[in-house]
């Protein structure tokens, strides 16, 4: 069993449905830690040496710059709208990188059966 593989995923399946809760319940705690979970999330992938990884680390990286200023948006100027937008970007983004990572499991062929 890959530990640095299984607290990768857990990583990127926590900014998901951190992202995901925000939105169901717009509250400014919820934005940061999916803003926080996701950014753990970007500097766990910056080790991978997969063949997805550049697309995994860019798509990580689009979710980090809609997160971050959403966050930055609701906070200082409170404005709830464009803080759901950003928000949703992010949330295609971590879609995005689900995607990736089931394509690479996908892909992988595991001898330790």
């Amino acid at each position: 069993m890959d530990w640095g593989r299984i607290l990768f995923i857990f990583f990127t399946l926590m900014s998901l449905t951190s992202t995901i809760g925000f939105l169901f319940d717009p509250n400014i705690v919820l934005l940061f830690l999916a803003a926080a979970i996701n950014f753990i999330s970007t500097t766990l992938r910056t080790g991978i040496r997969k063949p997805l990884s550049s697309e995994l680390l860019a798509s990580s990286i689009v979710a980090d710059f809609h997160l971050i200023p959403a966050f930055l948006w609701y906070q200082i100027l409170g404005d709830l709208d464009v803080a759901y937008a950003l928000s949703f970007g992010a949330l295609v983004a971590n879609l995005f990188s689900i995607c990736l990572i089931l394509i690479e499991s996908a892909k992988i062929r595991d001898t330790d059966y």
